[in-house]
């Protein structure tokens, strides 16, 4: 070293350029996994709530045609045939008010009725099958089966309506119950992220004891150091939430375009307005997240003092 460079003593440094280092790391491999736990439960919850409304869709369309449309059961008398017998009911409520079309069966559309119970070709001929006609009923002012069960007395008809009401009742019972369970697989998603949560930010708190005793020493208080680590975790879990809610939605886009105007499965009609319900998914991921960092880091940092 020489002497003008010893006289002039150490190089100065640049302190502009100079930023301060986070107290948490931005980066941590340890967040990967939880990453992807919060991404796979987030996915989830979207499924169960797309599952929800299609289930809902289905119920509501399956009480509307049933609503809309009666079967009637004519049972012919001494001397007439059961093809007779339908075609006058059918004549008697064709002007009846509230209905709109009807239609008598003949046999082998009553036997494709029975198809799915008794197999394609397994119904001999000497089986006596019901005569049915079918009603169309007005959707506004649908006749009543007192008004259709007069009018098919009055015309010396035997015969008996069926509103499909028992039928309806079914289908609104087993809606309640799809309902029922989505919702509570949704709640229990949610429940599993937040205890997922909650463990990570304790282990977080472990791992990172030193710069917790630094910040104590410098007088931070427990509301500051919790609230690192919940702004720190609802970030990651409002991340980890947009990848399980995009992926979920790209997944019902995939199943609607693949099945046409009815969707894959008719049992399930998605409508392209569901995939809007996957956008409020982050946001509520980041909330739990941060309720269940903030009283875990509460609750530690209490367990210290």
């Amino acid at each position: 070293m020489s002497a003008a460079t010893a006289e002039r003593g150490p190089p100065e440094q640049d302190w502009t350029a100079w930023t301060p280092a986070p107290l948490l790391p931005r980066q941590d491999g340890r967040d990967r996994s939880l990453t992807f736990v919060v991404a796979c439960l987030c996915f989830l919850a979207c499924l169960s709530v797309y599952a929800m409304l299609a289930s809902s869709r289905a119920a509501g369309g399956w009480k509307r045609e049933l609503s809309a449309s009666a079967t009637v059961q004519v049972r012919p008398k001494p001397g007439d045939t059961g093809g007779e017998a339908a075609a006058s009911a059918a004549e008697t409520l064709a002007g009846l008010p509230g209905v709109t079309e009807v239609q008598a069966l003949d046999r082998a559309a009553a036997e494709k009725l029975l198809e799915p119970w008794l197999g394609k070709g397994n119904i001999p001929d000497d089986l006596p099958i019901p005569h049915l006609v079918t009603v169309e009923l007005d959707p506004q002012h649908p006749a009543t089966v007192g008004a259709m069960n007069a009018a098919l007395s009055a015309a010396g008809l035997d015969a008996t309506v069926d509103d499909h009401r028992r039928w309806m009742h079914d289908v609104e019972a087993s809606g309640v119950a799809v309902r029922g369970v989505a919702i509570i697989g949704t709640l229990l998603v949610a429940a599993a992220a937040g205890a997922v949560i909650a463990f990570a930010t304790r282990a977080g708190l472990a791992a990172r004891r030193d710069v917790v005793e630094v910040l104590h020493l410098s007088g931070a208080r427990d509301r500051y150091i919790a609230g690192l680590f919940q702004r720190r975790f609802a970030f990651l879990a409002a991340r980890a939430g947009l990848y399980g809610a995009v992926t979920a939605a790209a997944a019902t886009a995939l199943e609607r375009g693949l099945g046409g105007s009815d969707g894959f499965s008719p049992a399930l009609p998605f409508a392209w307005s569901d995939l809007a319900w996957a956008a409020p998914c982050p946001l509520a991921a980041a909330l739990v997240a941060a309720v269940a960092a903030r009283r875990t880091a509460m609750s530690i940092l209490g367990e210290q003092t």
